[in-house]
């Protein structure tokens, strides 16, 4: 499993854990057929537990970007994507670039017609934000 198919595999991990699912090692070894010891088996794990830990500042992040839209409003695909970018995008570990591009990749493949243009909208404004933020509490 490369980078890709692990974020993939952690939004379906989000969606079901959405729906009141828990994202266990059931769904995990027999959907996902992902075994314990796969390459990149440990990022999309990682990519899940610090989604669900951490909704809540994800969730606040986001409000400020939806421009006229909820939490509540969203489908539950798109808030998976969404929570797992914003994630991501806080970690800043991987290029903010391929974080959105990612993220509107599996909204292409998962949502509907609209949502990459969505998601995109949303997550580089978020950056945005985030850099704002960045540069003034380095200007204090």
């Amino acid at each position: 499993m490369d980078r890709t198919v692990a974020r993939a595999h952690a939004m379906k991990l989000i969606y079901e854990w959405e729906m009141g699912g828990d994202g266990g090692e059931e769904t995990r070894l027999n959907l996902l057929e992902v075994a314990p010891d796969e390459r990149e088996a440990d990022y999309m794990n990682r990519m899940f537990d610090g989604v669900t830990r951490n909704v809540q500042s994800i969730d606040e992040s986001l409000a400020g970007y939806l421009r006229g839209w909820t939490i509540d409003r969203l489908t539950r695909v798109d808030l998976a994507i969404l929570r797992l970018a914003t994630y991501e995008l806080m970690l800043a570990e991987e290029p903010r670039s391929a974080v959105i591009n990612e993220a509107v990749e599996l909204a292409n493949q998962y949502s509907t017609d609209k949502a990459g243009g969505f998601v995109n909208g949303v997550l580089g404004n978020l950056a945005r934000g985030m850099d704002e933020k960045a540069e003034e509490r380095a200007a204090e």
